[in-house]
């Protein structure tokens, strides 16, 4: 719960930043940026994390890292982060910046699993579905799996649409289980 709360405050606040200084699609970039470098690096993560490293030497890992390569915004939120001890917090801080731009913009990210690879032409049709279904411009992000033998599961926020022919093949099974005990 607290973890939401605190991610929500700091995206907010960066959100407004980002707007009013007319750079959102940049922040956002720099932000997403950051957050894949620490996440892949187990050792920095080690030092960004850990309680008993000073906020002064995370800060200079901080600046050794990114500073030149990332806006003062960015740097100075880095900061920010690490003088209030929310490290930790970073990457649900991004991914909710993320929730609020693409709110803003009237965007939804989606998942489409299919059970083998989808065509371009296949793929732009359902891009049409999906942004009439969601009432919004749908980003889709495409992965297979084939143990669905066939049709696609499309995940858009909270809601799932289960088109696979296994969850038909368990639903069916279901049914007819339920019908002989």
């Amino acid at each position: 719960m607290l973890r939401g709360a605190v991610a929500r405050r700091y995206a907010q606040a960066l959100y407004e930043i980002a707007v009013a200084n007319n750079g959102l699609d940049a922040l956002e970039a720099e932000l997403k940026a950051v957050n894949a470098v620490i996440e892949g690096e187990q050792g920095l993560q080690k030092i960004l994390f850990h309680p008993q490293i000073t906020t002064a030497e995370k800060k200079q890992v901080v600046s050794q890292l990114f500073e030149g390569r990332v806006s003062e915004t960015t740097i100075n939120f880095l900061y920010l982060i690490v003088d209030r001890h929310r490290e930790a917090y970073l990457s649900d801080i991004v991914e909710e910046f993320i929730n609020q731009a693409n709110e803003a913009r009237n965007r939804v990210d989606a998942e489409v699993i299919s059970a083998k690879e989808l065509t371009a032409e296949q793929k732009k049709s359902l891009a049409g579905v999906l942004n009439r279904l969601a009432g919004k411009e749908v980003s889709p992000e495409y992965k297979v799996d084939a143990s669905l033998i066939g049709g696609l599961v499309v995940r858009i926020g909270d809601k799932v649409i289960d088109g696979s022919v296994k969850h038909k093949l368990e639903s069916l099974k279901q049914s007819l289980m339920s019908k002989t005990s």
